[in-house]
C-alpha cells in the first residue's frame, strides 16, 4: 500500500507557504495568534488530504489513521477535533 505522507506534506508546505505569502501583507499580529492561524491551516490540511484520501477509494479505517498521524499534537480525540489548545 502506498503512503499518503508525501502527498500530506506537500499539501502542508503549499498550505504553510501561502500562509507566510499572506502574513506579509497582513497587520501586526501577536505570536500566539501567528501560531494559532498555522494550527488551524495544518489542520485544514490534515483534513483536505482525508478527504482525497476517502475519495480515492482507500478505507475510511486508513484514511483515519492518516489524519490520526497527520493531526499529532494539533487537534483533539480521534477525529482531529477543531478545538486546539489556546
Amino acid at each position: 500500500m502506498k503512503s499518503r505522507f508525501p502527498s500530506l506534506l506537500l499539501a502542508l508546505a503549499l498550505t504553510l507557504g501561502g500562509a507566510l505569502a499572506w502574513a506579509q501583507t497582513a497587520p501586526a499580529l501577536s505570536d500566539h495568534v501567528k501560531k494559532d492561524i498555522e494550527r488551524h491551516r495544518a489542520m485544514a490540511a490534515a483534513h483536505e488530504a482525508a478527504a482525497r484520501c476517502l475519495e480515492s477509494g482507500k478505507s475510511e479505517e486508513s484514511c483515519l489513521k492518516e489524519l490520526q498521524a497527520a493531526c499529532k499534537g494539533l487537534g483533539i480525540g480521534k477525529y482531529c477535533g477543531m478545538r486546539h489548545v489556546h
